[in-house]
């Protein structure tokens, strides 16, 4: 009985021994690990930075959108308004307001006995192209207690062919200068390269 005890407890005594040296081991090889992890975890999935890159480029300013627009595609994109709007000469007002005419008329008063909000009634201005820009990116951001609940377009293009369609819709106001590229900085050498051939002349030409 008391051999059978002693193997039983040789037995357990090896394996946490066992178990103790296995525990220092792993710990020891973890901690190596860390040292050479890499400095970003994870996986690269490929074209997620490529599009998060593209999304965030600036936009170009409204004028040389609207220099660069296209008064048929603003019509096809105006098709995600017409559940709630009409654009014809004399037609009915909706959900939403008549549109026709609506470029360069004030603000929240275009319609007549349309039940515009207060905010943008009380808004002020005019729909020239800059309101109407910023009103079709983000209409909550434009007016908080606007009754339309669509969420804009994010696409300064989409918005700039839109806002020419609207336009050719009885306005036809004329449209902003596109603004001109910034111009490109000259080489720093290129000065010193033009410069070096007058000093060698002023000296060849003494007295000139």
């Amino acid at each position: 009985m008391d051999d059978r005890f002693n193997t039983i407890a040789g037995w357990a005594l090896f394996g946490g021994i066992v178990a103790l040296g296995l525990s220092s081991l792993s710990g020891h090889y973890f901690q190596a690990d860390k040292e050479h992890r890499p400095e970003k975890m994870g996986y690269a999935i490929e074209g997620v930075e490529e599009e998060a890159g593209a999304g965030g480029a600036a936009e170009l300013p409204l004028p040389n959108r609207l220099a660069a627009g296209d008064v048929a595609k603003g019509e096809a994109t105006f098709a995600k308004c017409k559940a709630c709007h009409t654009a014809d000469q004399g037609g009915a007002s909706g959900i939403g307001p008549n549109l026709f005419g609506i470029v360069g008329k004030p603000i929240g008063k275009h319609a007549a006995g349309f039940a515009y909000s207060a905010d943008l009634s009380g808004h002020g201005g005019n729909w020239d192209f800059a309101n109407l820009d910023a009103w079709l990116k983000n209409p909550k951001a434009f007016a908080a207690g606007t009754k339309m609940s669509f969420a804009g377009l994010p696409k300064g293009e989409d918005r700039a062919n839109v806002i020419l369609y609207l336009n050719s819709l009885g306005s036809n106001l004329p449209l902003p200068a596109a603004e001109a590229a910034p111009a490109a900085d000259a080489p720093a050498d290129a000065g010193a390269s033009e410069a070096a051939p007058d000093a060698a002349a002023s000296e060849a030409t003494p007295g000139a």
